[in-house]
């Protein structure tokens, strides 16, 4: 199930390692990063065992505020180019605008992870004039506003149905290479979320489609463990252990802050399961 346009995971056997390099001045991880600081950081988590770096230019963190393309454009850009002259690896952008897609892929990125799974105006028009794979996600609502009481009946049977829909208008214009991500706290409760971890496979098996989880430095974290306030320095734990859930559960990708202490634990996991 894995991508046509990606070379094999550097662990074998095991799910791509998906490295988080965020560039907005309100990131818990790489607060107010530029091309200088920010690339060398891409190119320690490719060190650590990334198979892919996701640069990201605008917060989707709730409550976050959007950001004007131009902005957007002028923080990523640059990174993705600094980052594709000194590695071949692949590198994801990830934003919801199309304008941002096609600048960082004419910069270098390899791969368009869009948290509102090409629903923008021209998105899937865009998404199928590039050729490269697209991650098409769900989120209840926009970053403003999804953790306003996010309500379902069947979550799990909810967010197929959605991503199932949204793969057939991708689909329908031309985009062949498409992953799908439940989107682990994008509109969801701490129940929504561990249901959704839990039902990894049956989303890969209903959809068709590679699963994508991104589940590192979460808020459900802090709900399983009221000590875990600081999301850049207590969820570690927690973070590793729903990469592990996921992987097991047959997430063909797991989007992390944390590439070292995450590859670790998947390598030691695969070693003691034989």
């Amino acid at each position: 199930m894995n991508s046509n346009l990606l070379p094999p995971p550097k662990l074998a056997g095991g799910p791509y390692f998906m490295g988080i390099l965020n560039v907005t001045p309100d990131s818990f991880s790489d607060a107010g990063a530029n091309d200088s600081a920010a690339a060398p950081r891409g190119l320690a988590m490719l060190a650590a065992g990334a198979d892919i770096i996701d640069v990201g230019g605008e917060s989707t963190r709730p409550g976050a505020q959007p950001v004007d393309e131009g902005e957007e454009i002028a923080r990523v850009v640059p990174v993705i180019a600094a980052l594709r002259a000194a590695t071949k690896a692949p590198i994801s952008i990830d934003t919801m605008k199309p304008g941002v897609a096609r600048a960082a892929l004419s910069a270098g990125a390899s791969m368009w992870n869009d948290v509102f799974a090409l629903q923008a105006p021209g998105a899937l028009e865009t998404a199928a004039a590039l050729h490269r794979p697209v991650v098409l996600m769900h989120m209840q609502g926009e970053p403003r506003t999804m953790q306003n009481d996010p309500r379902y009946d069947d979550v799990v049977a909810e967010v197929i149905a959605f991503l199932r829909a949204r793969i057939e208008a991708a689909e329908a214009k031309g985009v062949t290479d498409i992953w799908v991500d439940p989107g682990i706290g994008f509109g969801k409760t701490l129940e929504h979320n561990l249901a959704l971890l839990n039902a990894t496979g049956r989303i890969g098996a209903e959809t068709g489609k590679p699963v994508l989880v991104g589940a590192s430095r979460k808020r459900f974290i802090q709900a399983l463990d009221e000590r875990a306030k600081d999301a850049g320095k207590d969820r570690l734990g927690g973070s590793i252990a729903a990469a592990l859930l996921a992987a097991q559960k047959g997430a063909a990708m797991v989007r992390v802050h944390d590439v070292a202490e995450t590859v670790q634990a998947l390598k030691v996991w695969k070693a003691l399961e034989g």
